[in-house]
């Protein structure tokens, strides 16, 4: 594997992103397509999007913003081929490197509950009550960067 992990600078890499995410969100995990994108979703926004290639194909996307100055880590996603890899790890360590060049000092994200043993392992805590997204179970976990 040749990974490489970069913030997306121009719509045929945001492209690449929408589509991880129709691969992994809508048709692997059944969340409705109107639910899956929304406004932060084009190449006129300021907010990161980040994408990992393996040579010139795309493997895992995701996307930080800042709300209510904490670093909101989302759309955390890794093709299924790619999922034992250590991506989405590589992942979730470069957009809290990004958050922390920002001067943020903590850091969320809704987690599906199927991968709470995964974000644990980055340090994140549950910090709420199970609830629904696109009816997917999750949670809030925190973490101080």
């Amino acid at each position: 594997m040749e990974l490489l992990i970069k913030q997306v600078e121009n719509e045929y890499e945001l492209d690449h992103c929408l589509f991880i995410r129709k691969a992994v969100f809508v048709n692997e995990q059944g969340v409705p397509l109107d639910e899956e994108y929304d406004e932060w979703d084009n190449a006129s926004t300021t907010i990161p999007h980040i994408i990992v290639y393996d040579g010139e194909t795309p493997v895992a996307t995701s996307r930080l913003r800042v709300v209510e100055g904490v670093a909101k880590l989302e759309r955390i996603c890794v093709m299924k081929d790619y999922r034992k890899y250590g991506v989405g790890k590589m992942l979730v360590e470069h957009m809290e490197q990004l958050a922390r060049e920002q001067g943020l000092t903590q850091a969320k994200l809704n987690g599906q509950t199927q991968a709470a043993s995964f974000y644990e392992r980055l340090g994140y805590v549950k910090s709420s009550d199970i609830f629904l997204e696109s009816d997917i179970p999750h949670v809030l976990f925190t973490k101080s960067l």
